[in-house]
């Protein structure tokens, strides 16, 4: 979500459309696939010689919003239908309690999670890593009572899985990571712990865009740099739409431990990168 530069690069603040591109395929493809997106661009950020802004990291957020939306439509309508004729409140009410946490942390902490402290390679490498290493050891990790569906997971539950994804806000970690290895933890199939982080997903991602739209800044960057605007959001959400659709028919079957090797293997090369480059 939040992009920042590696240290000692010089960096061009004007973005291309080929810059929106880029960043725009890497948001749609890994705001899903638990290997981080916002370290994703930190790091794409760097290769390309440009430093984005909060507003377009926000902004780019649209055409992923999007595309949960459109992927899982069908699943809202029943979640609404539901909610309005039978009553039934469950999985609303987990939602909101889930996504309660990151919300307050966004609004209060903002300053901080935007900080260069925060954004930066190092911090990028060490959850990059983090994250890894849990993804490996997850399935050898005492496992919660199994829950079958997401209304089932109790309130307690799902505040827990909240306070996970508040660990999103730092570089490197990876929302939906956060909250599928929560919703294992808590029960849940990797599959339903996926669907979960996804339609968790969507009150979170709408806040941001909201947040982004609503500003005099993020006004002012559509003005500027429609074009870029435009480009990105359309990458991100063609390729995001095929990225849900990829993580819940692997994680029918499968883990994340591939995933964790992976973010181990980059940890490693964004350390080399760091220290001889």
């Amino acid at each position: 979500m939040f992009a920042g530069p590696l240290s000692g690069v010089r960096y061009n603040t004007c973005m291309s459309i080929f810059d929106g591109l880029v960043l725009g395929i890497l948001q749609g493809l890994t705001e899903f696939i638990p290997v981080s997106s916002s370290g994703h661009l930190v790091i794409a950020q760097h290769f390309l010689g440009v430093q984005t802004s909060p507003v377009f990291d926000s902004l780019v957020n649209l055409g992923t919003f999007l595309a949960l939306v459109i992927y899982f439509r069908k699943r809202l309508w029943e979640i609404a239908v539901r909610l309005f004729t039978k009553h039934d409140i469950r999985l609303v009410r987990n939602l909101i309690i889930s996504a309660l946490p990151v919300g307050l942390a966004g609004v209060l902490l903002k300053g901080f999670f935007e900080s260069s402290y925060i954004q930066s390679a190092w911090v990028v490498t060490v959850m990059l890593l983090a994250l890894g290493v849990v993804m490996l050891v997850l399935d050898k990790l005492p496992q919660a009572s199994t829950v079958k569906s997401e209304e089932d997971l109790s309130p307690k539950r799902a505040a827990l899985i909240g306070l996970a994804q508040m660990l999103a806000l730092l570089p490197g970690t990876s929302r939906s990571g956060s909250t599928i290895i929560a919703g294992r933890l808590a029960g849940l199939s990797y599959e339903r712990a996926a669907e979960y982080s996804f339609l968790l997903s969507i009150p979170v991602m709408f806040g941001v865009v909201i947040m982004g739209l609503v500003g005099h800044e993020g006004r002012q960057f559509i003005h500027d740099n429609f074009a870029v605007w435009a480009v990105s959001n359309v990458a991100a959400f063609v390729f995001g739409l095929a990225a849900v659709g990829f993580m819940l028919r692997f994680l029918a079957k499968g883990n994340l431990k591939g995933f964790g090797v992976y973010r181990i293997v980059l940890a490693a090369i964004v350390i080399i990168t760091l220290v001889v480059i």
